[in-house]
């Protein structure tokens, strides 16, 4: 699905998502990765659902985001509570989605300026 709206031009924008694939600023990107409003689309070190733990959540805090969109590929799926913990301990929210929600849900809440953190799984 192709995303369009007007945003800043310096501002990280999911443009499109299919299956196996996000784009971020019209250029596709393949595998799991962590977008932020500003700054480099980065890969992240997991490579499905049941590779995300402890570590993987709690290695997301060093960019300081207020809130961390979990994208879970296809459909929605819930990790095991402690793996959120280190952010709920640092307060920061966690919502989980599946990765079209999160990317839309991401698109909206960069327009309006939040610090926000996306961790996205392809679908």
């Amino acid at each position: 699905m192709k995303l369009h709206s007007d945003f800043p031009a310096q501002l990280n924008v999911v443009t499109a998502y299919g299956a196996g694939f996000v784009e971020v600023n019209r250029e596709r990107r393949e595998g799991a990765l962590v977008l932020l409003p500003d700054g480099p689309v980065l890969q992240w070190s997991v490579s499905g659902f049941d590779q995300i733990d402890e570590a993987s959540i709690a290695g997301l805090l060093g960019h300081q985001p207020e809130i961390v969109l979990l994208g879970t590929g296809a459909r929605q799926r819930f990790p095991h509570p402690r793996i959120g913990a280190a952010l709920s301990a640092a307060r920061i929210g966690l919502d989980v989605m599946d990765t079209p929600a999160a990317c839309r849900t991401y698109n909206i809440l960069a327009a309006e300026g939040r610090r926000v953190l996306a961790a996205l799984l392809p679908t």
